[in-house]
């Protein structure tokens, strides 16, 4: 077995947050305020200031077993030793088991990687593309706001397959599963549909908005 065969494992100190799925490349504001916690970012601060942050179902209460490694980019102490973060998401990793859970969780984690695509991509990114763009057009028009996306979206197509996914509001639980997924086709398929179905459902409110408009 050659070693870059070999998977990757090591111990990372991990933070679940309710309903936030961290994607790679992606950034996430923290306020730290919880005493594990804050022990937590001290020690992370002195080492490599990454951990792993992990969705909480907030029905179910159960923590999910693949999240997404933060890290620290930039900190602020506060007076009374809360912390402001801003984080940037790495790789993905799948949590191997709990080594210790007091007086914060720390995992066994292998590193998740999606698969080497057997296909040209870039039709399908640049599809999710059009979409992303329809639906912002769409949602502006409805709200009568001034909405538009950045001016340079991520140019590679699993990039910008986790800039939609971190962008979908309101549904951790499909947030969840893409970041689960390890495959970039799928992942952007899945996310064609959920645009195609937002898109659809604007403009049918689009229609209705005009004809009382008009009336």
């Amino acid at each position: 077995m050659t070693s870059s065969s070999k998977i990757a494992v090591r111990e990372l100190p991990l933070f679940p947050l309710p309903e936030v799925v961290l994607f790679p490349s992606r950034p996430l504001p923290l306020h730290v305020f919880e005493f594990r916690y804050r022990i937590m970012m001290n020690t992370i601060l002195e080492s490599d200031r990454r951990f792993g942050v992990l969705m909480v179902d907030p029905v179910e209460g159960k923590i999910a077993n693949v999240g997404c490694c933060a890290e620290i980019i930039h900190y602020q102490r506060m007076p009374d030793d809360r912390m402001k973060m801003l984080t940037l998401g790495q790789q993905r990793f799948r949590v191997l088991e709990y080594v210790r859970e007091k007086p914060y969780r720390v995992g066994l984690v292998e590193w998740l990687e999606d698969q080497p695509p057997t296909q040209d991509l870039r039709p399908l990114a640049s599809e999710v593309e059009q979409l992303l763009r329809d639906v912002v057009r769409l949602s502006a028009k409805l709200t009568e706001q001034n909405m538009e996306l950045p001016e340079e979206l991520p140019a590679l197509p699993t990039e910008l397959s986790y800039w939609v996914a971190s962008n979908l509001y309101g549904v951790a639980s499909e947030q969840q599963a893409l970041l689960e997924t390890q495959d970039t086709v799928l992942r952007l398929e899945r996310e064609a549909e959920i645009l195609t179905t937002t898109r659809n459902h604007l403009a049918a409110r689009a229609v209705l908005k005009d004809t009382f408009n008009n009336s």
